[in-house]
């Protein structure tokens, strides 16, 4: 009978899985949200600036990481817009500026956006600027 008992109990340890997996739950994965560039201003409103006058729109950011940003793409949302960018690797603790030229020739109100790509960040950055030719 005692055999039995160890027959059953071997055989039902062996139906057992002892590779024991644990639950991974999204609050237990630690991401790093954090990027090592900060951005002066994302949003800049200009106001009312004259018709035909290119105006000069300056975007600042600051590298508080710990190894050098490089910036890799800088792209404006339409060929009324010219950009201008540091094109050297920004180290830590400086401050990189990107330029976007705005032409003015339409009147009215406008909306525009520069995208930025560095190697600091998975996701492009999107600054907006906006404003009133008058």
């Amino acid at each position: 009978m005692k055999t039995i008992q160890i027959s059953v109990l071997a055989f039902a340890f062996g139906l057992m899985s002892f590779n024991v997996v644990p639950e991974v739950k999204p609050s237990m994965v630690k991401v790093n949200l954090v990027s090592s560039v900060v951005w002066k201003s994302e949003s800049i409103d200009l106001g009312e600036i004259p018709h035909n006058q290119p105006k000069k729109v300056t975007f600042e950011f600051k590298n508080t990481g710990k190894t050098p940003v490089l910036i890799t793409d800088v792209k404006a949302s339409c060929g009324c817009t010219a950009t201008d960018y540091t094109k050297t690797p920004i180290q830590p603790g400086s401050t990189a500026t990107i330029v976007a030229t705005y032409n003015a020739a339409n009147k009215g109100a406008f909306s525009k956006t520069v995208t930025v790509t560095t190697n600091a960040d998975s996701a492009p950055k999107v600054l907006t600027f906006k404003g009133t030719v008058i």
